[in-house]
C-alpha cells in the first residue's frame, strides 16, 4: 500500500494553543513521536505532526514512519549516523544531520524535507534539477483536499532546450509557464503585485532551479499550494486569526492549455474565437478549425525555400512558444541571435532569452512553433521565418529582417563539390558576412606550420589530424583526409552535411572544410582536451577524474545523443558512438564528434538496414552487427557500453578477469546479478563516489545494452533517469556477452590496431560475413 494514502508528515504554521506538544524542536535517535505529538521550530514558526496514527522513529539510518506491524516509510539514506537528529527549522525544512556537525552548514544534512516539496512550495525551497547529483524537486497535487495521496497534476522542470516548467494531468502536458525571461516566466500574469517577495531562478551548469524568498522577517508569511484541481493559490498567514488565507488564485484559462492552437497557432483570450494562426499561414484542416478544433494547428502558404530571400516578422507581446526542442546561447546578443537564424536554413524563428535593460541570450528555433499565446503585456517578442515574397504583402507595425541570396545559388553549390578547387565553410563565426566564407588551403597550411608532426594531435581511419592557429590567434582542428584512406569522398561529403545542420553544446562545432587541390579538409574548434579515450584510459590521466567529472561527462553526453535522436530538425544515428569520438572541452565538457559514418532520417522513420556495417566492435550492437540493423537503439547500445566503461575504468573488448572469461558487459551483468557491483567500480571513484549513483548508472547502463533493442530506452528516457529519482525497471541479459577466448582477448591486447586509441577518431569498416 501506498504510504503516502495512510500517513504523511505535515508542517503548518504554529497555532496559538499546542495541545500534547514535545516542546523541542527535534527528534533524537530512538525517540519516538506519536500520533497526538508535535514538535516545533526553535522560532515558533512551524509545528510538525500527522494526520493520522503513525509513528515517527530516528535512528542510525534516517527517519521511519511506522505503525506498530509494519515500516511505512523511510528517508531511506545510505549513509549511517552517529548521533542521528530530526529537527525542524524555522524555514519549515525538517533536516536529518549528525547532531555533533553544525546546524548552520547545509552540506551537513543528510536529508531534508525541502527537496520533496509535495503540493507546498515554501520560501526558500528549490523547484528544479540538480544537475550533479540528480535530484528532481518538483511538486505533485494531492487527490483531494482530505486526501493526501499522489494527485493528478505534477508540476517540473523540463531542462531540455531552454527550460521551462509543466503542469501536467497525468502523463499529458497541462500548462507551460514559458521560459525564464529575466524578471519572470514568459507571459505569466504578476503574482507578487505587492513586491512581498523576491523570485530567482538559478540556471548554470550545476543546478537549475526556481524558488522565492520573503524580502524581509516583517513581510507577509506566505506559501505556494497546488491544488487537486489544478489551480496554483498563493497564500498568506493571518496572524490575528490563526489561519491561511488565499492572497491570490491563479486560475488556468483557455489560452493557458498546453498546444490548444496547434502548431504556428496564436491563442487570444479576448478574441472569439480562441485561435487564429500566425500571419502567413493558415489552417492545416480547415473543417476541423470549424469545429473548433484547433489542435492540428496551421502550416504555411508559401513554402519556405532556403534558396530563395528569407526574411522574419516580428510579434510584440507574446508567450514565447516550447522551447524544449530549441538552441540557446546565453552570450549572444539579439541582432547576432537573427544572423545564426538567418543562416541556419532549418531555423523557423529567434528571440531573445533575457530582456532585461542590457540583457542578452539567443533562442533559436528549429521546429514548428507550438503554444504561443498573444497580446499580453507580459509578452516578449519573437521573430518568425518568412519568404520574403510574404513580407511586403503585410502592413503592422513591426520589425523585418531580410537575408541576400545570390542567384543561383543552389546550382553553385552543386558546382563547389564537383570542383576540386573550392571550399565551403559551414558555420563562419566572427564575421558579418552571410555568405560562405573561403578558406583557403594556403590559409589551412600556414595554421599547421605545413601540417607538422610537431603539430599532429592523433591518426584515425580518416586520416591525420592537427592542431593549428588562425591569424586572430583563434585555436582549430584540421582533420585531413589521407590519400590513400579507406574512407572516401562520400563519408566526407555525408559528415559535413549532418554536421552543418547541428547545433548543440555536447555536439563538435564545425568551422568549415576545404576541397583545394583535391584535398578532402574539415575544420573544427580545438578540444583543449582532446578525447576521452585519450584521458580515461591513461592511468596517470584517469586518477584525475573523478565521479563528479565522470558524472557530468555522461550526462552531457546523453544529451548530444537526445538532440540527435530527438531534438535535431532531422533524426541522426551516430552508428559510430565510443571513447574516442567524444572529445572534451578546457572545462571538460563532451562534445560528440565524427559523422563520416551517421544516417539521417526524415519524418517518423527510426530504422534502417545496411549491407555495409561501420563501426566498431565491442560498442556496436548485435542487430547492427549482425544483421545490418541500425536504429536510434543501436546507438543506445553504444551509450550503454560507455556508461559502463566511464564506471569501471575499462574497455569493453579488452577487459580481463580471473575468474571468467567474459568481456565488460558480461561482468557487469554478473556482478549485477549477484549483488557484487562494488568490484565493478574503478578504484579511483571508490572512496569519493555516491555508490547509490553509481549503482543506478551502471543498471541504467545494462537497460541500455540489454540483447532485445525493443526493450532499450530511448535517449529521452535515459536522460530521466539520469536526472531523477525515478525507480528503474531490472534489465535482462545484455548483448554480445558471451564467454570468449582467452588468447583471442590477448590477441586483441597485444595489437593496438584492432581498437581507437589515438586522440580523436578511429572507425573501422567490415564486410559482411
Amino acid at each position: 500500500m501506498d504510504a503516502s494514502t495512510i500517513i504523511l508528515l505535515f508542517i503548518s504554521t504554529l497555532l496559538s494553543t499546542l495541545i500534547n506538544s514535545i516542546a523541542v524542536d527535534t527528534i533524537r535517535g530512538q525517540q519516538t513521536l506519536r500520533d497526538g505529538d508535535t514538535i516545533i521550530s526553535a522560532g515558533g514558526e512551524f509545528q510538525l505532526g500527522f494526520f493520522s496514527p503513525g509513528v515517527v522513529r530516528v535512528n542510525d539510518k534516517g527517519i521511519t514512519l511506522q505503525t506498530d506491524d509494519e515500516i511505512i516509510w523511510s528517508t531511506n539514506t545510505s549513509t549511517s549516523i552517529k548521533n542521528p537528529v530530526a529537527q525542524l527549522l524555522d524555514s519549515g525544512n525538517l533536516v536529518l544531520r549528525d547532531e555533533d556537525h553544525d546546524i548552520n552548514t547545509n552540506e551537513d544534512f543528510i536529508w531534508q524535507s525541502f527537496d520533496y516539496p509535495g503540493d507546498n512550495l515554501l520560501p526558500g525551497m528549490k523547484l528544479g534539477l540538480d544537475l550533479i547529483t540528480g535530484l528532481d524537486r518538483y511538486i505533485t497535487s494531492w487527490k483531494s483536499v482530505d486526501d493526501p495521496s499522489t494527485g493528478n497534476f505534477t508540476d517540473r522542470l523540463d531542462p531540455n532546450g531552454f527550460p521551462q516548467f509543466f503542469l501536467s494531468k497525468g502523463s499529458a502536458s497541462w500548462v507551460r509557464t514559458g521560459p525564464w525571461n529575466g524578471r519572470q516566466f514568459s507571459c505569466n500574469p504578476k503574482s507578487n503585485p505587492n513586491g512581498i517577495y523576491t523570485d530567482q531562478f538559478v540556471f548554470n551548469e550545476k543546478e537549475i532551479y526556481y524558488k522565492f524568498d520573503l524580502i524581509n522577517e516583517t513581510s507577509a508569511v506566505i506559501r505556494f499550494i497546488w491544488t487537486p484541481i489544478g489551480e496554483l493559490k498563493i497564500l498568506a498567514w493571518n496572524y490575528n486569526d490563526q489561519i491561511w488565507r488565499v492572497y491570490m488564485t491563479l486560475k488556468v484559462g483557455d489560452c493557458d492549455h498546453y498546444g490548444l492552437c496547434g502548431a504556428y497557432g496564436i491563442c487570444n483570450i479576448n478574441s472569439s474565437p480562441r485561435c487564429e494562426c500566425l500571419r502567413g499561414f493558415v489552417p492545416k484542416f480547415p473543417e476541423k478549425w470549424r469545429r473548433v478544433d484547433w489542435s492540428s494547428g496551421c502550416v504555411r502558404e508559401t513554402k519556405l525555400d532556403c534558396m530563395t530571400e528569407t526574411g522574419f516578422l516580428k510579434y510584440t507581446g507574446v508567450k514565447l512558444p516550447d522551447t524544449r526542442e530549441s538552441w540557446y546561447n546565453m552570450r549572444v546578443d539579439l541582432a547576432e541571435c537573427g544572423r545564426l537564424c538567418l543562416k541556419n536554413c532549418s531555423c523557423t524563428a529567434y528571440a531573445n532569452a533575457d530582456i532585461r535593460s542590457g540583457g542578452s541570450g539567443c533562442i533559436l528555433w528549429f521546429n514548428d512553433l507550438i503554444d504561443i499565446k498573444g497580446f499580453t503585456e507580459d509578452g516578449q517578442d519573437i521573430y518568425v521565418r518568412m519568404p520574403a515574397s510574404e513580407l511586403g504583402s503585410f502592413n503592422f507595425p513591426g520589425e523585418i529582417w531580410r537575408s541576400r541570396t545570390k542567384r543561383n545559388r543552389k546550382q553553385k553549390r552543386k558546382e563547389i563539390w564537383k570542383s576540386s578547387s573550392k571550399c565551403v565553410a559551414l558555420n563562419k563565426i566572427k564575421t558579418e558576412d552571410w555568405d560562405f566564407p573561403s578558406v583557403d588551403f594556403k590559409s589551412i597550411a600556414n595554421a599547421t606550420d605545413n601540417f607538422s608532426r610537431d603539430n599532429q594531435l592523433g591518426e584515425g581511419g580518416f586520416g591525420p589530424v592537427y592542431k593549428g592557429m588562425l591569424n586572430d590567434g583563434q585555436e582549430i582542428a584540421v582533420k585531413r583526409l589521407s590519400k590513400d584512406s579507406s574512407q572516401g569522398f562520400d563519408e566526407f561529403l555525408n559528415e559535413v552535411s549532418c554536421i552543418a545542420k547541428l547545433q548543440h553544446r555536447n555536439l563538435v562545432t564545425l568551422l568549415g572544410c576545404c576541397t583545394e587541390k583535391g584535398e578532402r579538409i574539415l575544420i573544427y574548434e580545438y578540444m583543449a582536451n582532446k578525447s576521452l579515450d585519450s584521458v580515461f584510459y591513461d592511468e596517470k590521466l584517469r586518477k584525475s577524474m573523478d565521479w563528479m567529472k565522470r558524472y557530468n561527462i555522461i550526462n552531457g553526453i546523453a544529451r548530444g545523443l537526445l538532440y540527435l535522436h530527438q531534438d535535431s530538425k532531422l533524426r541522426i544515428i551516430h552508428r559510430d558512438l565510443k571513447a574516442s569520438n567524444i572529445l572534451l572541452d578546457h572545462d571538460m565538457n563532451p562534445k560528440i564528434s565524427d559523422f563520416g559514418m551517421a544516417r539521417c532520417f526524415e519524418g517518423s522513420q527510426t530504422e534502417a538496414n545496411t549491407s555495409r556495417i561501420v563501426g566498431t566492435y565491442g560498442y556496436m550492437s548485435p542487430e547492427y552487427a549482425i544483421d545490418g540493423q541500425f536504429s536510434v537503439k543501436s546507438d543506445v547500445f553504444s551509450f550503454g557500453v560507455l556508461l559502463i566503461e566511464l564506471v569501471s575504468g575499462k574497455k569493453n573488448r579488452l577487459f580481463s578477469h580471473p575468474d571468467h572469461s567474459l568481456n565488460l558487459l558480461g561482468h557487469a551483468w554478473k556482478s549485477y546479478n549477484e549483488d557484487k557491483l562494488l568490484g565493478l567500480i574503478d578504484e579511483e571513484i571508490l572512496e569519493s563516489s555516491n555508490k547509490i549513483q553509481v549503482f543506478r548508472v551502471i543498471q541504467i547502463g545494462l537497460l541500455c545494452v540489454q540483447e532485445d533493442p525493443t526493450e532499450r530506452p530511448v535517449m529521452s528516457q535515459v536522460v530521466l533517469m539520469l536526472t531523477s529519482n525515478t525507480e528503474l525497471p531490472h534489465p535482462t541479459k545484455p548483448g554480445f556477452f558471451m564467454e570468449r577466448r582467452l588468447r583471442y582477448t590477448n590477441l586483441l591486447s597485444s595489437k593496438p590496431s584492432f581498437s581507437s586509441c589515438n586522440q580523436l577518431t578511429i572507425t573501422s569498416i567490415q564486410p559482411r560475413q
